[in-house]
């Protein structure tokens, strides 16, 4: 992502910095890696559910979308997760510092009924993302 002078006008709903994690690796399997970071470390967090937002590892933006909350369609841990799908990305980045902003809310965590439907939603998730920074790319 070229950052653009107008990129800085937008505020974000919220930001945060975290090391990356190792999750149980289900997003590689569907192609739609994640980098997991520990939410017990991000203090107080916003509303949980999926978020357009940008990501910055190694001083370079992404654009990417993050789901806070829990996975009701992939397991039963009672535990809030932060995990953010980095478009157009591919590195290793485990154990290194990223900073997550969160720009818009796009919709609650929900309970799927199939893995297809997960994947299909993500999909939409991330249509719509590319629309909100469609500005922003260059």
């Amino acid at each position: 992502l070229t950052k653009p002078d107008h990129i800085f006008k937008m505020k974000p709903l919220y930001t945060f910095r975290g090391k990356v994690i190792r999750g149980k690796g289900r997003g590689k399997v569907y192609d739609m890696p994640t980098a997991n970071i520990d939410a017990g470390s991000c203090g107080d967090l916003p509303e949980l559910g999926v978020y357009a937002s940008l990501t910055t590892v190694e001083n370079d933006r992404f654009i990417s979308v993050t789901n806070i909350g829990y996975r009701p369609s992939v397991d039963d841990e009672d535990r809030v997760t932060i995990e953010t799908h980095i478009l157009d990305f591919d590195k290793e980045i485990y154990g290194q510092e990223i900073t997550l902003e969160l720009y818009h809310f796009l919709r609650a965590t929900r309970q799927f009924d199939s893995l297809h439907e997960v994947k299909d939603q993500i999909n939409q998730d991330l249509v719509r993302t590319k629309e909100l920074f469609s500005d922003f790319i260059v």
